[in-house]
């Protein structure tokens, strides 16, 4: 699974990071669910302050088990490629 991070200001000036966002094709039987809980997650994040923030132990807390492994899945490489 690829992961991506976002690095922002906050309109006070305190820099943000968060890291382990799932990279995923819009037609993702869960993109939906990321995205809004993306959108929850960085919203909630301006009243922390600055820091660097992981998405993925946010996921970890606030979904099912077996919904976080399904968006977290790793596909298996043929040939070790």
């Amino acid at each position: 699974m690829l992961t991506k991070t976002i690095e922002f200001k906050t309109k006070y000036g305190q820099k943000i990071k968060v890291h382990g966002i799932p990279v995923m094709k819009n037609d993702h039987p869960h993109w939906f669910t990321v995205n809004m809980r993306l959108r929850l997650y960085l919203g909630g994040l301006h009243k922390q302050g600055p820091g660097t923030y992981s998405f993925r132990e946010y996921l970890k807390r606030t979904l099912k088990w077996s919904e976080f492994e399904k968006i977290y899945q790793s596909e298996e490489l043929k040939n070790n490629a």
